[in-house]
């Protein structure tokens, strides 16, 4: 059974912790819905009502892109090991570019990472919990150094063209906001 809080507990901040996977889901008025699973130690509890995830470089930019026109995000964690347990975070966010006067502050939160693109701030309308008795438990190995290997081969030029080509329009044309 589903149940709604006004902000994360204490037990949940510590279940958000112990994760090695979410996932983000945010649309535009019309287009695409996005849903992007993220890892690799990219989000941080601010407070019971307000989480940040550093956004790393990718094929796309959506999220950025549908937050300049609609600012509501879900987040989804799920529970793959242990006690069966799906935990959403409703919210509203705001994109913080490189350029933006809060991102030394907020990347500090974050190990150092060349692909780093955005960092995206959500404060938190209501959390939702629900049973996660259909998802599977599942073993984590380990993560997957392929993007920042490749962020780092890249080098900053190499990253900063790359947004350049790829990551100024979503795939349904919005822009991103990458260098405003």
């Amino acid at each position: 059974m589903a149940k709604f809080y006004e902000s994360l507990t204490p037990q949940q901040i510590e279940f958000i912790q112990n994760q090695k996977v979410f996932f983000t889901g945010t649309a535009a008025a019309s287009g695409r819905v996005n849903i992007s699973p993220k890892g690799l130690d990219s989000l941080r509890v601010i407070s019971p009502s307000k989480v940040v995830w550093l956004n790393l470089t990718g094929s796309g930019n959506e999220t950025a892109a549908h937050l300049k026109e609609v600012n509501r995000m879900t987040i989804m964690f799920c529970a793959f090991e242990g006690k069966p347990l799906i935990l959403r975070l409703f919210g509203t966010a705001k994109t913080i570019h490189r350029q933006d006067a809060e991102w030394d502050d907020l990347y500090a939160l974050f190990p150092k990472d060349s692909g780093a693109r955005n960092i995206f701030e959500v404060e938190l309308d209501s959390v939702q919990t629900s049973c996660g008795f259909a998802v599977p438990l599942m073993d984590f190995k380990e993560e997957r150094p392929i993007l920042k290997e490749w962020a780092k081969q890249k080098g900053e030029d190499g990253i900063r063209s790359y947004w350049e080509e790829k990551n100024q329009v979503s795939i349904d044309g919005l822009p991103t906001g990458i260098f405003e």
